[in-house]
């Protein structure tokens, strides 16, 4: 899965890496992104604009917005088939944007989970394949909410964990974003591992365990970090 992840790239850096994107002038920088709280994302909705919904998909069908809680990723696998996530993955896809991500190592003779932390080796920022809704509450109030979509690892963080998210390349995402392209099979080639001679990794320290941690210390190599 994906639980934590990191956008702090400076403003001028984000719109080098997307120019044909509409960008605040100030973004606070997160090292720390948790499920529940807002998350930078670019909806199909050829605005083009950046904008923030909630980490943790709610269908729109959903009773209860607390669903989204666990609802933060859908498997690449059954995306396309899975009631919750199937509508949205053929009208509404987003980029879910970033700069790196954090996973868990299980550890012989542990029982706390390392955590590393991981981001592509040229230290560009990039956009993670994700899904969107619209939830309207009884009293007409509106939470617009998204999910990360994950798939196999790589060789890199196989060492490190089970799954990863899927981080599209730049070429995929004037499809990714064209909301008239609703067929799995034109989209599912998109959600493979990045390639891992591409990324790089690093064990941290714990301080990411706490979200309330947001702090450049959750990147530090462990033997730097806090906590």
């Amino acid at each position: 899965m994906c639980g934590r992840f990191t956008l702090a790239t400076p403003v001028d850096q984000l719109a080098l890496a997307f120019p044909w994107l509409s960008i605040p002038s100030e973004l606070p920088p997160r090292y720390n992104v948790a499920p529940s709280q807002p998350v930078a994302v670019v909806a199909n909705t050829n605005r083009k604009l950046l904008e923030y919904y909630r980490w943790g998909l709610i269908p729109s069908w959903a009773q209860d917005p607390a669903i989204g809680n666990r609802m933060i990723n859908a498997r690449a696998e059954t995306v396309a088939v899975k009631p919750a996530f199937s509508a949205a993955f053929r009208r509404r896809r987003c980029l879910v944007l970033a700069d790196g991500f954090y996973e868990w190592q299980r550890a012989p003779g542990r029982t706390t989970k390392q955590p590393h932390y991981i981001r592509l080796a040229s230290g560009e920022p990039f956009g993670f394949a994700g899904l969107w809704e619209v939830w309207r509450a009884p009293d007409g109030s509106v939470i617009l909410s998204c999910a990360i979509i994950t798939t196999q690892p790589n060789d890199l963080v196989a060492q490190i964990h089970d799954r990863m998210p899927v981080i599209l390349p730049s070429d995929a995402y004037e499809c990714w974003l064209d909301p008239s392209v609703q067929e799995p099979v034109a989209l599912q080639p998109w959600l493979v591992p990045y390639p891992a001679e591409g990324m790089v990794a690093h064990p941290v320290g714990t301080l990411v365990n706490n979200p309330r941690n947001d702090l450049a210390d959750c990147i530090a190599p462990a033997t730097a970090a806090l906590g």
